[in-house]
């Protein structure tokens, strides 16, 4: 078996579906959909995969936009993940739409080497990335337990083959008063809003004796109805991330600490719900990591280890991480001034720029995929590495 051939093979192949990985991509940009109402998307996709050989299976985990795609049989098994949900009011302004084409291009390519070598790729599309976590709903139903291995890539600023991320949850805050005139009867009232000002200051101390990567970020959902009403119910919804689990842990009761004082000092009532669904660090696989380097630096990307200090926020992907040795490149398509969840960068998920990103990419993730079912050791090795750092 001649690996260079090989991947010559796959990298053809990715070339010559270039248009059509071209069209899929920006139909799905110019449909923006959000987390869990991505249809169109799924289907787009799954039907793409169905059309070269692999078998769907749709409504993985209970979830009506996630599918699994599968080429091949028996073990290993090496997943490429789909992400496709949009953001509200700015679309694919984290690009979403280049890490479905990448991965569904990363799969389509890889059958080459399955077919050569034996083992399979899996294709699993992962819907509501940005606000609901679709990976952690799909871990917890067991979506990865038979997976060796997993990998994505996204759209960024700068080539890089490893990168941090912060654990996360969402928070949502309730203070309950009592209504009274604003001007006559004031005393007769409790200011719900008041509380939630009072526990912005108190986050806002608070951030100067927290860790450096650390971040707390929330809005005021409700304020009240009218100025002359002292507000009887103020909402807010807030998010919580450490650069760690335990420090996650850690640092939520500092932040409840905010809210609780502000509910003894205005006399509210004081009513708060975690999410269920709760984004884990990244751990990063440098065995994969490095031979994804190799790949992305063949098709003349200098691609880099993240830097100590930069870190993209949060991701589901790190639950992933957390069950099977996975890696989470980043591509660039667009310069460095150019910023995430912007319309700049839903315009760069469309150009040129980012078109050609996702064929990197996706050559990359199959040549990846080529070495590992070509040295199954390189698989041991990752799950060595994975065991150890568990």
């Amino acid at each position: 078996m001649d690996i260079t051939k090989l991947k010559s093979s796959i990298t053809d192949k990715i070339d010559e579906s270039r248009q059509q990985l071209t069209d899929l991509c920006l139909k799905i940009h110019a449909n923006p959909e959000l987390g869990f109402q991505e249809y169109k998307a799924a289907q787009w996709l799954t039907e793409h995969l169905s059309e070269n050989g692999f078998t769907v299976e749709r409504n993985i985990g209970d979830l009506p936009t996630a599918f699994r795609a599968t080429y091949g049989e028996g073990l290993p098994a090496i997943a490429v993940l789909a992400e496709y949900d949009a953001l509200p009011e700015v679309g694919h302004a984290c690009g979403h739409n280049l890490i479905a084409t990448s991965a569904v291009a990363a799969g389509i390519a890889a059958a080459i080497a399955v077919s050569e070598l034996g083992g399979s790729v899996v294709v699993i599309g992962t819907p509501a990335e940005e606000l609901y976590g679709g990976k952690i709903l799909m871990a917890e139903r067991g979506t990865f337990d038979h997976i060796d291995i997993a990998m994505m890539v996204h759209p960024g600023v700068q080539d890089l083959v490893t990168i941090e991320t912060l654990a996360c949850q969402t928070l949502d805050v309730e203070f309950f008063g009592r209504e009274a005139h604003a001007a006559a009867q004031p005393e007769a009232g409790i200011n719900a809003l008041e509380a939630m000002v009072q526990s912005f200051t108190a986050i806002n101390s608070l951030r100067q004796h927290t860790s450096e990567k650390s971040r707390i970020h929330g809005i005021i959902t409700d304020g009240g109805q009218a100025a002359n009403i002292v507000p009887a119910h103020s909402a807010g919804n807030f998010l919580v991330r450490a650069e760690t689990d335990d420090y996650l842990d850690e640092l939520k009761q500092k932040v409840i600490n905010c809210f609780s004082g502000a509910a003894i000092a205005t006399g509210a009532r004081l009513e708060y719900r975690w999410a269920e669904t709760r984004y884990a660090a990244m751990r990063n696989n440098l065995t994969l990591a490095r031979l994804f380097q190799q790949n992305m630096q063949s098709l003349g990307r200098a691609t880099r280890f993240s830097e100590p200090g930069f870190n993209f926020g949060s991701t589901d992907m790190g639950n992933v991480s957390k069950l099977v040795p996975s890696i989470h490149p980043f591509v660039a398509i667009a310069p460095n001034n150019v910023i995430a969840h912007s319309p700049d960068f839903a315009r760069a998920a469309a150009s040129p720029a980012g078109i050609q990103g996702l064929i990197d990419a996706a050559k990359a993730m199959a040549m990846t995929i080529a070495d590992l079912l070509a040295d199954k050791e390189m698989i041991t090795m990752a799950r060595e590495e994975f065991v150890q750092k568990k």
